[in-house]
């Protein structure tokens, strides 16, 4: 069986995205695939190196001022050599994001990295999750208790640190960490199979 790659790129401003990075990467490495946590604030070439060889790259930034954070665009931006190169051609992508508010406009950080994503010719992996939180029955510890449907979503509070992130969105990212490095088995299954026929 092959063992799926997957880094996650990310950029956390006061800690509270780095919980949901750490999540994303317990959720896939729980399935056995080899995982790569990369700040994208700080990369180094061997961090490129390890995202170019991975099967999948899950992006991650709170959202700021309705999108990624400065330090996530300036990522963004520098992809564009591997862009010209078709370098992450085919791999797969997800994200994920925090906020301050329940909406916070956090799609629209979902769908930057899901344009990305496209501009790079690769896959996107949604959450594959129903809304959480929606019934009377329900309650905020639901699964994607903030009814996201691109990508996992969390909501943190402005005046609490990271560690109270809420459990339900890390228990979210955690399960989008699984879809990820499930659907890269399967997507590398494929290939294996495509290539032996």
């Amino acid at each position: 069986m092959t063992t799926p790659v997957v880094s996650i790129a990310f950029h956390s401003g006061y800690g509270h995205t780095a919980v949901l990075a750490e999540a994303v990467r317990d959720g896939a490495a729980s399935t056995g695939a080899t995982v790569h946590l990369v700040a994208v604030d700080a990369l180094t070439e061997s961090d490129w190196e390890l995202l170019d060889a991975s099967d999948a790259i899950v992006f991650g930034s709170p959202t700021y001022m309705g999108t990624a954070s400065g330090a996530f665009h300036t990522f963004a931006e520098a992809t564009s050599k591997r862009w010209f190169t078709d370098t992450w051609r085919d791999k797969l992508a997800a994200g994920f994001t925090n906020s301050g508010s329940k909406s916070g406009d956090k799609l629209h950080t979902l769908q930057f990295f899901q344009i990305l994503a496209a501009q790079h010719g690769m896959h996107w992996v949604n959450l594959g999750l129903k809304p959480g939180w929606n019934a009377s029955t329900a309650s905020e510890y639901d699964l994607n208790r903030l009814g996201i449907f691109a990508g996992a979503g969390a909501q943190s509070n402005n005046d609490e640190g990271p560690d109270a992130v809420h459990k339900a969105d890390i228990a979210t990212a955690e399960h989008l960490g699984r879809r990820v490095a499930e659907t890269a088995r399967t997507f590398a299954a494929g290939r294996a199979a495509t290539a032996a026929a």
